[in-house]
């Protein structure tokens, strides 16, 4: 029991130095960002997601207004990505270098992953610091592949709006190197096989100068 008391004292002791030593630490600025109520609305806010449609679209366009980030590991990027595509993988998203990309108003940008799951994170680690014009891919590449590179066909029950909708995806499909025995959709294919690679150029942020000094 005394063996005990003793214990019990020298761990209340160092607690209490623990403490003294907070109160001595200096005072540090606190990172700014969105409130808590701002950001829990962006969340759960569905005009943050794109359609796959709608990026297949501006890749096809050549639109040179969005970025497109893929935040899987650099095996998996090298393996397949969608075009014109950079590699940030998650854990390096808030390096310097990433944030000169991520941290600008010139371009939209567009994370994804093989869901959205690496995608839904790398949005609310950029919206958290109150970055702009950040989105995700609705689905990510899962389903990029089911509804661009490999789209369901209707049935015959379905409204004429899905028969375009396919039609359209066949030939974007096609674009991105899809081969089908029938091969013919008029003004819908792409007369261009390829993408060009978009060389994307983003000035860095200046840093604030500290404020105060002699």
């Amino acid at each position: 029991m005394k063996f005990l008391s003793n214990r019990y004292l020298i761990l209340g002791a160092i607690l209490i130095i623990l403490a003294g030593g907070l109160l001595l630490l200096p005072k540090y600025e606190k990172q700014e960002g969105i409130r808590s109520k701002q950001l829990l609305s962006h969340a759960i806010s569905p005009e943050r997601y794109i359609s796959t449609d709608d990026i297949s679209h501006k890749i096809i366009s050549q639109d040179p207004s969005f970025i497109l980030v893929d935040v899987r590991d650099e095996e998996s990027y090298n393996n397949y990505s969608l075009p014109n595509a950079i590699n940030i993988p998650l854990s390096k998203l808030l390096d310097e270098d990433s944030l000169t990309y991520l941290n600008q108003d010139q371009f939209d940008v567009v994370f994804y992953s093989n869901n959205t799951f690496l995608a839904d994170q790398a949005w609310m680690l950029c919206d958290r610091l109150g970055f702009k014009n950040l989105h995700v891919l609705k689905g990510g590449l899962n389903n990029w592949y089911t509804t661009i590179i490999n789209p369901s066909k209707p049935n015959e029950a379905m409204p004429e709006t899905e028969f375009k909708l396919y039609s359209t995806r066949k030939a974007a499909s096609m674009y991105y190197g899809v081969a089908y025995p029938d091969q013919n959709f008029g003004n819908d294919l792409p007369t261009t096989p390829e993408t060009p690679k978009k060389v994307v150029t983003v000035e860095k942020k200046k840093k604030r100068k500290a404020e105060g000094g002699c």
